[in-house]
């Protein structure tokens, strides 16, 4: 019996799901850091006298240094490899989480409000090139048939522990009584969670190598599975900037995400203050009662509904390769079905925006609809980008982020230009919001249009660098 044969005949090892498990846990990571500035952010506002419009600030500051940083943090991958970048962007990243927790407030608010914006957006700067690298190294480890299930998993980690991040918040903070009134501690949550990044770069250096030849516990028949009809590629990476940025492919890619993350950065965004303002959903004053876990699973749905589909997503993506051999259409066709049902349930939620359990139900079904693109969109960036993969998924995350920026500014700028000089709180203010969400769910809704026809145009079998 020759090598070949042998190999043939053998059972490829199982070591790339101890990847994705890694890669999985650190997708959790990176929604707990990031979820958990939201969650605390009107202690933290209300401790430091900030307006709302700094804390708009603060959270563009985290938006603008995570899309900026994506694209040379996904170079970073692929240049020199997942496993130390990787380290580099969670200690990073962890380093300014924590410090995040050590910033006291002064007198006057300016300093203060100075040293947040600095360690958040040196804190987005960290966080940018997580999910990049995360592609790099499932490249590096997965076959094209197990890619989508693999980002997939990926995303349904992040999802889900964004829906559940509030409660671990809630749970972790603390009060006392003080002389001037009820202190609410949260500073110490910061610490715990900076700490957790570090312990999982520990653990991943010890445990991950970007080559699966080097990794003990690899088979050659699992070598043999990861590489298929790609071979692994050696010496420097030479980026071919100009044909990346001229690819018509890669940048209808990108649109199709910008409009995808400009109606899903509702729900990390305005979707809690929409439930307190003008639903009067609220978790109230005393802890684990009911009224405190029907508010916070009502914030938390729309991540916690979407966890699901990133998981189905991926699967489905996969299965429909594995049984007709059509990538492009294994791609293509998840796109299609997930953003028009997305547009849909946002269209159906402008009928019932004054109705809480309907209302919310269709916003979660509408993230549950995106989410089951992201194994496809993810996947796709693998497809295209190959030994470039970390570059193409920074360029789609980071047009991705400038899409739901936009939608904060614009979702502000809406919602006040209907209220205008109206004095906030009276039934003429109430009633020209409700006029402003109303224009806003239809964009979202229009947004995934776009995503559609996108998606029409898109081909996964089309490399932004054609093989030679």
């Amino acid at each position: 019996m020759n090598l070949s044969t042998a190999v043939a005949e053998q059972r490829p090892s199982g070591v790339r799901y101890g990847v994705l498990g890694f890669v999985c846990v650190l997708s959790m990571i990176t929604y707990l850091d990031r979820v958990c500035f939201g969650t605390v952010s009107p202690y933290l506002v209300s401790e430091f006298g900030f307006s709302e419009s700094d804390k708009g600030w603060i959270f563009f500051a985290f938006t603008i240094a995570y899309a900026a940083f994506e694209v040379p943090s996904g170079w970073l991958g692929d240049r020199f490899g997942a496993r130390m970048t990787l380290i580099r962007i969670v200690l990073w990243w962890s380093a300014f989480t924590a410090l995040t927790g050590s910033i006291y407030p002064t007198p006057g608010s300016t300093l203060a409000l100075g040293l947040l914006l600095g360690v958040r957006f040196l804190f987005g700067m960290g966080e940018a090139g997580a999910y990049p690298n995360i592609a790099r190294a499932l490249h590096n480890w997965f076959p094209f048939a197990e890619r989508g299930f693999a980002k997939g998993a990926v995303w349904m980690a992040g999802r889900f522990a964004g829906g559940i991040t509030a409660f671990i918040v809630y749970a972790l903070m603390y009060e006392t009584a003080t002389e001037q009134g009820v202190q609410v501690h949260w500073r110490h949550i910061f610490y715990i969670f900076g700490g957790i990044g570090v312990i999982w770069c520990v653990l991943w250096w010890w445990w991950y190598r970007d080559n699966p030849a080097a990794k003990a516990g690899v088979n050659a028949a699992e070598i043999a599975l990861i590489r298929g009809a790609e071979h692994a590629s050696h010496g420097k990476l030479v980026v071919p900037w100009g044909k990346l940025l001229t690819n018509a492919n890669l940048w209808i890619l990108c649109l199709m995400y910008a409009c995808s993350a400009y109606g899903w950065y509702l729900n990390i965004t305005y979707f809690p203050g929409y439930l307190k303002e003008q639903l009067h959903i609220e978790p109230g004053n005393v802890k684990w009662t009911a009224q405190f876990w029907i508010a916070g699973l009502m914030a938390g749905l729309p991540l916690l509904i979407g966890s699901v589909a990133c998981l189905v997503g991926g699967f489905l993506t996969d299965s429909f390769i594995k049984r007709t051999g059509n990538r492009k259409w294994g791609r293509r066709l998840f796109g299609v079905i997930g953003h028009g049902l997305c547009a849909c349930c946002f269209f159906a939620a402008i009928f019932f925006m004054k109705s809480p359990w309907a209302f919310v139900l269709l916003i979660a079904f509408a993230a549950f609809w995106n989410d089951l693109t992201m194994g496809a969109s993810w996947a796709s960036c693998l497809d295209i980008g190959r030994r470039y993969s970390g570059i193409v998924a920074g360029c789609m995350n980071t047009i991705g982020n400038l899409g739901g920026g936009l939608a904060n500014i614009f979702t502000g700028w809406i919602l006040d230009w209907h209220t205008g000089p109206l004095s906030p709180g009276s039934d003429a203010y109430i009633a020209a919001k409700d006029r402003g969400w109303t224009v806003n769910i239809f964009i979202f809704g229009a947004a995934y249009v776009i995503a559609v026809l996108c998606w029409l145009k898109f081909d996964s079998t089309k490399p932004v660098v054609p093989d030679k």
